[in-house]
């Protein structure tokens, strides 16, 4: 929403959001959750081949100062002024990684997208040089808390090294800087070239496989198995402090004072900042965050650690768990743009609540493979349990039940590292204007879950934690506006129901393990293969 009433004196906090299909930069009252203005424009995505996803750089830049430029009119326009902009904060798109020439300031290429699985062949690559042949995708995880996988910037990045000639040779002069989309922003909006600072925040160096997760610092051992220079990395700093002035454009003077990877954004947006509180965010992709506290907690069912935030250069780093559903707004996409069985996601509530259930259909959209806890590769999407009875309603059901259904493997997995049951989730994104998909999301995982008060909770997180940058005093953990309570969604089955259907989802999973690996012998492959 844009309020637009009443006052229009600061001050106020912007925030840029760059995300996976859009940026947007918002303005709120400081220190609040009320979203004075916003400016939104959608950033294209390059399929160069399949599994390859690709942005170019130049475009995300160019996206971002329209929409500041757009924002701040529309400020001016309510009767706002510029100069009230206290600092901004920056939240992006994690593991997305792209490098740069420090002597041009030109990409050296487009960004790798963190969905891209382009690299699932250098991940093989790489399992080879472990010692004593073991193969084990765990084989870091004491050092950055994460398996190897595509997924992450250190695998892009050495992809990058093999396959782009003009990447091997600027890093091999000293010339190459590497960024994540955080940093890649902050170096151009504070002069790229011309002074531009090189720097990213713990959030998202955490999801880079380089840096070591005790000492929050780039680690010499992970560089060398990935086979990287020092040379062309960011500074890694906390999320909130003064990273940088911006050098031109209508922010000109403003400072940047915070940096948060979308998704520990949003655990700061939900205000899940003590330990044994988590959220949900549903977009593309679902994203789980635990707050385990100031505690490493080294997952042992498939869930990755990472850093929740660090409020300050000296402030006490929080950690998380995390787990991650690849594909969850996605598959209605695909059910619209593959199938036709949808002509508009706006549909998806009506459609599933025309039915009572889903008539025993269970979908897995391991579209790329599955992610935690599960981290197959190989597993592709099955259809389970059609009958004659099957109608494109029990199908848009089903899809919705997938996404709860993977939900609760993360959270059955948290629960089994942390040892504490989750009373709550918070939840945010796209997918939680649906009160249908709330209401299976609470029934089957048998929880309570409370929907944020406004969607965009991962720009609202930059913006309060670049607001305490500047005002020390802030309590980050206070009512955030004067409206009531969230109202908690309820379960309304029992636990022998649901632990039923969660059964057969399981049994939908084992059709989808290692579909690309398993269901021919070499032989058989190669002879199709050749046919």
């Amino acid at each position: 929403m844009e309020t637009g009433e009443g006052n229009m004196a600061g001050p106020f906090i912007g925030a840029i959001d760059e995300g996976t299909t859009s940026a947007r930069f918002m303005i709120f009252r400081a220190g609040t959750d009320d979203i004075v203005c916003y400016h939104q424009i959608e950033v294209p995505s390059i399929y160069v081949k399949e599994g390859w996803c690709e942005q170019d750089p130049r475009v995300i830049t160019n996206t971002v100062n329209e929409c500041i430029e757009g924002a701040c009119q529309k400020l001016v326009a309510l009767g706002g002024k510029i100069e009230d902009i206290l600092a901004i904060g920056i939240t992006n798109q994690r593991e997305s990684t792209l490098v740069w020439d420090r002597h041009t300031g030109e990409a050296l290429g487009n960004a790798i997208i963190w969905l891209d699985n382009r690299t699932t062949s250098t991940v093989e690559e790489l399992l080879e040089t472990i010692p004593n042949n073991a193969r084990n995708i765990n084989y870091l995880r004491p050092l950055c808390g994460l398996p190897l996988s595509p997924y992450f910037s250190g695998v892009k990045l050495r992809w990058l090294r093999d396959n782009v000639a003009t990447v091997r040779r600027a890093m091999d002069a000293g010339d190459a800087m590497f960024g994540t989309i955080d940093t890649w922003l902050m170096y151009n909006l504070t002069g790229g070239v011309n002074g531009g600072v090189h720097k990213t925040d713990v959030t998202n160096a955490s999801r880079t496989m380089l840096m070591n997760i005790e000492t929050l610092q780039w680690d010499a051992n992970l560089l060398k198995f990935f086979g990287l220079p020092n040379s062309i990395l960011p500074e890694i700093c906390s999320s909130a402090e003064h990273f940088g002035t911006i050098a031109g454009g209508v922010l000109r003077g403003i400072s940047i004072t915070a940096d948060l990877g979308d998704q520990q954004a949003a655990l700061v947006g939900q205000q899940c900042l003590v330990k044994g509180q988590a959220k949900a965010t549903y977009g593309t992709g679902c994203f789980l965050l635990y707050n385990t506290g100031p505690s490493i907690v080294h997952s042992q069912h498939g869930l990755l650690t990472t850093v929740g935030y660090q409020l300050g250069r000296k402030a006490t780093p929080y950690y998380a768990l995390e787990g991650s559903v690849s594909i969850a707004g996605a598959a209605f996409n695909w059910l619209r743009d593959n199938i036709g069985l949808i002509q508009n996601t706006a549909q998806i509530e009506s459609m599933a609540s025309q039915v009572d259930s889903s008539l025993d259909v269970y979908f897995v959209p391991a579209f790329n493979g599955l992610y935690a806890p599960y981290w197959n590769q190989d597993a592709r999407g099955v259809l389970c349990g059609l009958s004659e009875e099957t109608t494109s309603e029990h199908i848009v059901r089903a899809t919705l039940e997938a996404v709860c259904f993977q939900v609760r493997d993360i959270l059955d997995s948290m629960h089994k590292d942390c040892k504490i049951p989750l009373a709550k989730l918070m939840v945010d994104g796209g997918m939680t204007v649906n009160n249908l998909f709330l209401q299976l999301q609470s029934d089957l995982v048998g929880i309570h879950v409370l929907r944020a008060k406004i969607a965009e909770t991962t720009a609202l997180g930059a913006a309060m934690a670049a607001y305490k940058t500047v005002a020390p005093q802030y309590n980050m953990e206070g009512p955030l506006s004067k409206s009531e309570e969230r109202e908690a969604v309820k379960p309304k089955i029992n636990s022998t129901e649901r632990n039923l259907r969660y059964q057969k989802w399981k049994m939908a999973i084992e059709r989808s393990l290692n579909w690309e690996t398993s269901t021919l012998a070499q032989g058989e492959r190669e002879s199709f293969d050749g046919a």
